[in-house]
C-alpha cells in the first residue's frame, strides 16, 4: 500500500519508495532482533556490544555515531550495559576527560554467543535476493545515505 497523498508524480513516487523502504526495514529489523527480547537486550545494546567486539574500545561519541544514536541516548544505553557488567567505562590516564567504553569478559562472552545466530537470521532474511540484487540494494542504500542538499 502506497501513499494516498495527491501530489506530483515525483512526490508520490518518492513517498511510495520511502514507505516501502521503511516498512521493509522495520519488518526485517523486528524479525532479526526478536531474539534480543529473550536475552533482555535492546537492539541498541546489541549494536554497542557488536561494535566494541569488532572495533575494540571506543568513546561514547564514536559509539553513538556508529549505531546512529544521540549522545543522550547512547549514554543511557551504555549505563544499562554497565549495570549488567557487560561494558565498562575507562578514563584515560593522560587526559582524564577522555573516556573509552570497553567490553568486559561477560560482554565479550555474550556477544560471542549471540552474534553467530544473529548473522544466520540476517542471512536468512536476505536469502531471497540474488547476488545482483544484493549489489543493487547496496548501491541504492549507499546513494540514499550519502545524499547531501
Amino acid at each position: 500500500m502506497g501513499t494516498k497523498f495527491k501530489g506530483s508524480k515525483r512526490e508520490i513516487q518518492a513517498l511510495d519508495s520511502f514507505i516501502k523502504l521503511k516498512r521493509a526495514t522495520e519488518t526485517i529489523s523486528s524479525r532479526v532482533s526478536s531474539e534480543f527480547n529473550k536475552l533482555n537486550i535492546s537492539e541498541s545494546q546489541f549494536g554497542v556490544l557488536e561494535s566494541l567486539y569488532h572495533l575494540g574500545p571506543l568513546c561514547q561519541k564514536s559509539l553513538g555515531d556508529k549505531i546512529l544514536k544521540s549522545t543522550g541516548n547512547i549514554t543511557l544505553v551504555i549505563d544499562n550495559l554497565e549495570k549488567r557488567s557487560l561494558v565498562e567505562r575507562v578514563r584515560d590516564t593522560a587526559d582524564r576527560r577522555f573516556i573509552t567504553v570497553h567490553l568486559t569478559d561477560a560482554g565479550k562472552k555474550l556477544i560471542e554467543e549471540i552474534f553467530p545466530d544473529h548473522v544466520k537470521r540476517i542471512t536468512n532474511e536476505f536469502s531471497i535476493l540474488s547476488a545482483e540484487e544484493h549489489e543493487a540494494l547496496g548501491r541504492i542504500c549507499k546513494k540514499l545515505g550519502k545524499k547531501e542538499e
